[in-house]
């Protein structure tokens, strides 16, 4: 079992307290670079401007990699903190089968592509003056590089300390799994608030945030492993990294497509909300999940 095979590491609870101390301080210091950088191009007035606005003083390529360094550096310190501090395996903080599931992690990724490039294409057939072309070969060939080394890192971190690190601590002290599962899912979509898109959208869209973390914190406890997670996650930010962008999102890079259009809230909050019960039926009926209940609250 994903959670319950951890209750027999015989550790104190406390060390999952200092692991997550450690991990703070790591995201802080891997922000310092872009902090830096941003504070030598504008001075100390970078104070004043707004996330949208802190992300298009750099050139795009530049802040994708400083806003994804963070990331990557938490992710090799979870896997260190795990082995080191927990003398857990990997594959333990990974999934509860007996070695990691590349397929699955496959499967996850490939899914997501899939559906967001069908979404894409109705959005372009359906209002073609809504995406714009940016295609610029020599930008557009280092955002590949930039995205595919290190958008699976940021994804993994992400998956691995919320759904893995945390969620299994958690449930060193909770008997039933509905705590663990709300518990993260509902810091999951918090954290996400301080992204960009809530100036735009507004405080509604934390509809969808909560619903992300819901939807993966669900199919990692009924998959009893988080490779489904780690692979629908990386899948769908590299495709909107790599294919889709507008102006005030997270993720404003040299993409292919760039959305001009006045976003629709109701779009926002829905979309997402119909792919994953797509995705959900379509994972549950490949891999024949069962007892959803038991799984996700018992």
């Amino acid at each position: 079992m994903y959670i319950e095979q951890i209750r027999k590491e015989t550790n104190p609870f406390w060390l999952y307290v200092v692991g997550l101390l450690i991990l703070g301080i790591v995201l802080f210091i891997g922000n310092i670079p872009f902090g830096v950088a941003l504070t030598k191009k504008v001075g100390f007035m970078v104070a004043e401007l707004s996330m949208v606005e802190q992300m298009q003083v750099l050139p795009a390529n530049t802040t994708l990699f400083l806003l994804l360094l963070p990331f990557a550096l938490v992710f090799g310190a979870i896997l260190l903190i795990t082995k080191v501090l927990h003398k857990l395996s990997i594959r333990e903080l990974i999934t509860s089968r007996p070695k990691v599931d590349w397929g699955r992690i496959g499967f996850g990724f490939g899914s997501v592509v899939v559906i967001s490039a069908i979404m894409l294409l109705i959005s372009y057939f359906a209002d073609p003056d809504a995406l714009q072309w940016n295609f610029k070969p020599d930008a557009f060939a280092l955002l590949v590089i930039i995205s595919v080394l290190m958008v699976p890192l940021q994804t993994s971190a992400e998956e691995l300390f919320f759904r893995g690190y945390l969620m299994q601590g958690l449930g060193r002290i909770f008997p039933k799994r509905i705590f663990p599962f709300i518990i993260t899912s509902v810091m999951f979509g918090l954290l996400h608030f301080a992204n960009p898109e809530v100036e735009k959208l507004g405080e509604v869209i934390l509809i969808t945030y909560l619903a992300t973390g819901f939807f993966l914190g669900a199919i990692t406890l009924i998959d009893e492993g988080l490779e489904l997670a780690l692979g629908f996650h990386a899948g769908n930010n590299l495709f909107l990294s790599l294919f889709l962008t507008s102006n005030w999102t997270v993720f404003q890079t040299d993409s292919l497509f760039v959305d001009v259009s006045e976003p629709k809230v109701a779009v926002y909050i829905f979309a997402p909300l119909v792919i994953y019960a797509l995705l959900f039926v379509l994972y549950s009926r490949k891999y024949k999940w069962k007892n959803y209940a038991s799984q996700l609250l018992g």
